[in-house]
């Protein structure tokens, strides 16, 4: 995966300063309950939501342990419908590959679906330094680029901007990358969503090579499938005559009887629609002469690794794999809520980022070692995911794998990662835990103690506990252990208090 955000500083600073910024927060607050408020009535508006949820599971789980069958599946299928499969190691060579493709082209500019994929190798930076040009389509994103600024939520990349920043952003910078603003632009959604029509539409007529990623791979077609709310996509699916699709390997799914699932749970679960008002599925290029039909005459598929291996062979962290980019996870996150998506340094933020790139990146960095303590472990994003990814159970894993160490696999090669530092006072804290629970009259000792001298304790932790007991109370030590309790009320049978 590609680097951080560029001067990026652990999730624990980046988000301290994120907090104080009170617009932030009410941007968040806003639209994250809006959102989730939707999301909670259209999935209630199905009777078997559970059973889908199991059923989205278990195909991702199937594809995930059957990958390489299925991989070698796509690529066939994608060879006879016409296209051309591209394999990327990392972000790097994903680069040097549609770099190449588009200098084939002879072209200087593109045009972009929205992609996740294209944003964690840093494609649009690479372009750049090639001298193309590339336009993102997508509402949000083309604020975000405009904007010279990150993305800081999965399904809406701006959700950090009000209206009236967008506004200001349109204003000064619209004229930069074409069509200018209209004079006189006001904040309201129609007038904004009408000036980016304009500037946008003059690069769709005039672009001749498109890139995308896509959310779904049929393997036994070689279908590729992009689901959007704009409209945007598919004008960049349809009126290029190059398409370049960038997709993690892990985006396949087996047949179309296993795509219906996530095309009820997606909507659902990201939109809170019941289905979304563009699903744009393409396989291959188009037939028969050019100007005839729809589609790109040239069609190349890069199948995007980038750690996505190295996060399969992990047994725990495997199923941050399964993840179909919803985002409601992000919705429901309080931590997410307060510190936006900017403080998780990648470009996949809240619970799932805190999972995801880690793994996909590795715990070397300051950033992505903190990455699994930003979550205060509510269980919240556990039951929202529609394939039920237990975040809360790979956040604790990926803490152990920091403080502990141990074998994990990077670039394919078994390696043994050494304890990270800084947590020293946590190792002995937990050995001492351990160590106490396994000798029963220690621990009964140690509890007795605690609770006669309670009077003595302090209000608040000294040392290294002072970040912990400085934002919330101490808990009180009870007047007796429960065992003494249980013991002296003969369970409880006897009206102790």
């Amino acid at each position: 995966m590609s680097g951080t955000f560029v001067g990026m500083p652990a999730f624990p600073e980046a988000a301290h300063e994120a907090v104080g910024n009170r617009t932030l927060r009410a941007n968040l607050r806003h639209a994250t309950h809006t959102i989730r408020a939707k999301r909670e009535k259209a999935v209630t508006e199905v009777s078997d939501w559970a059973e889908l949820r199991e059923a989205g599971k278990q195909i991702k789980d199937h594809t995930l342990r059957h990958l390489d069958r299925y991989l070698v599946q796509l690529e066939e299928s994608v060879v006879a419908a016409g296209g051309t499969v591209h394999w990327a190691a990392d972000a790097d060579e994903a680069n040097e590959i549609v770099t190449k493709l588009v200098k084939m082209t002879g072209e200087s500019e593109v045009v972009k679906v929205k992609s996740m994929a294209t944003q964690e190798i840093g494609l649009n930076e690479a372009l750049e330094a090639e001298g193309i040009r590339a336009y993102e389509t997508d509402l949000a994103e083309l604020i975000v680029q405009l904007g010279k600024d990150r993305p800081s939520h999965i399904l809406v990349p701006a959700i950090h901007r009000n209206r009236g920043e967008i506004r200001d952003i349109f204003a000064r910078e619209m004229s930069e990358w074409g069509r200018p603003a209209p004079e006189g632009l006001n904040d309201t959604p129609a007038e904004l969503a009408e000036a980016a029509r304009l500037h946008l539409r003059e690069k769709f007529l005039r672009a001749k090579v498109g890139i995308s990623g896509a959310n779904f791979m049929v393997a036994d077609t070689g279908t590729l499938v992009v689901v959007e709310s704009e409209g945007n996509g598919r004008m960049c699916l349809t009126l290029p005559e190059t398409l370049i699709s960038v997709v993690g390997i892990e985006k396949i799914v087996p047949t179309w009887q296993d795509l219906e699932v996530f095309l009820q749970t997606l909507p659902r679960s990201s939109t809170a629609e019941r289905m979304n008002p563009y699903t744009s599925m393409w396989t291959g290029t188009r037939d028969g002469r050019a100007g005839e039909g729809d589609g790109p005459q040239n069609f190349h598929l890069v199948l995007l690794d980038n750690g996505r291996s190295d996060t399969l062979a992990d047994e725990v962290g495997r199923q941050a794999l399964r993840c179909i980019r919803c985002s409601a996870c992000l919705n429901v996150c309080p931590v997410y809520e307060r510190a936006g998506g900017h403080a998780y340094g990648s470009v996949y933020p809240g619970p799932i980022g805190a999972i995801l790139s880690p793994q996909l990146r590795g715990t070397a960095s300051e950033i992505d070692a903190s990455l699994p303590y930003a979550s205060s472990l509510c269980g919240a994003c556990y039951e929202v995911c529609p394939v039920a990814i237990d975040i809360p159970e790979v956040l604790v894993h990926l803490r152990e794998r920091i403080v502990e160490g141990g074998p994990v696999v990077r670039e394919g090669n078994k390696v043994v990662l050494k304890p990270a530092k800084g947590h020293a006072a946590e190792r002995a804290a937990m050995r001492a835990a351990r160590w106490a629970f396994s000798h029963p009259g220690a621990l009964r000792t140690g509890q007795r103690l605690a609770s006669r001298t309670r009077r003595l304790h302090p209000r608040s932790l000294p040392g290294p506990g002072k970040a912990w007991s400085g934002t919330r109370d101490l808990p009180a030590v009870p007047a007796e252990p429960f065992r003494d309790w249980w013991q002296r009320t003969n369970g409880g049978k006897e009206g102790g208090k």
